[in-house]
This record gives structure tokens, sequence and C-alpha cells, in this order.
């Protein structure tokens, strides 16, 4: 029997009104946005701040998102962004987010970024220590 991934940040969040949409539900990009949110947070855990992960010589960009919608969030919504690391490649790495209400999945996004140099914005291996970080946070992996 496997264990239940742990998660890197678990992110709590309650839907503002204007996240919404004239359906009354959150309004599929803002799914992003807390997303996004999630990852400050996952720096702030693994290095201390955004600055501090620059200063190490990494950033991460954007290459490839994908949402898959489960149920609806409304206004006032009381919802949790957990996040998981997925995969660790040379050059990037494969973030799971699952966004939850009341414990039952609503939404889950599946996001690819890019180590990239912070100075010159290009793509680069991240520095060992960083990689080490990252590596130790990946799921074991079944015999």
């Amino acid at each position: 029997m496997t264990e239940p991934r742990k998660p890197i940040v678990e992110m709590p969040l309650r839907v503002r009104y204007h996240e919404c949409d004239g359906q009354g539900i959150v309004f599929n990009a803002n799914y992003l946005a807390y997303v996004d949110m999630a990852m400050f947070e996952v720096e702030k855990v693994l290095f201390g701040s955004h600055e501090e992960a620059l200063a190490r010589g990494v950033d991460v960009v954007v290459a490839e998102s994908n949402l898959r919608y489960r149920a609806p969030c409304r206004y006032d919504d009381e919802l949790v962004v957990a996040v998981f690391l997925n995969h660790l490649g040379t050059t990037s790495l494969i973030i799971d987010f699952e966004i939850t209400r009341g414990g039952d999945l609503c939404t889950e996004v599946k996001t690819r970024y890019v180590f990239v140099d912070p100075a010159t914005l290009r793509k680069a291996a991240p520095p060992a220590s960083v990689r080490e970080v990252y590596a130790a946070l990946l799921p074991a992996q079944a015999d």
C-alpha cells in the first residue's frame, strides 16, 4: 500500500467576489493565479522567500499548464491549494496542484516550470544546492 503524497505547501484562501464571473463561479483564469500564489509559498518554505531563491541563482517560468475542473468554486468558499512535486528534470520540474473545498477536490492543475538564470532569463539547470532541495521532495519510487 502506498502512502498518500505529502504536500510541500497547503495554502488556504477564500474566494473573493471579484474573482467570480457572471455565473457566480470562480472565473477559470483565476485558478492559475491561485497556483501562482501557492508557488511563492513553496519558495518561502524551501528557500525563505522568492528573493532568496533568486539569490541562489535560480528562478522558474511557466512552460505549460493543464487544468481539470471537477467542481465549481464560488464567492466566499474556503479553499486549500496543495502543492506536490511530480517530476524533477535537468532544466524543468512538474508540479501538481490540488484545489479543495472542505476536503473535496475541485480543481487539478499540472504545471511544467523551466528553470532559468535570473540574470538572463535563459533556460539553465539549477545549481546543485537548489536541485538537492527539490530532489528531496520527489515521491518515493515503487520497486
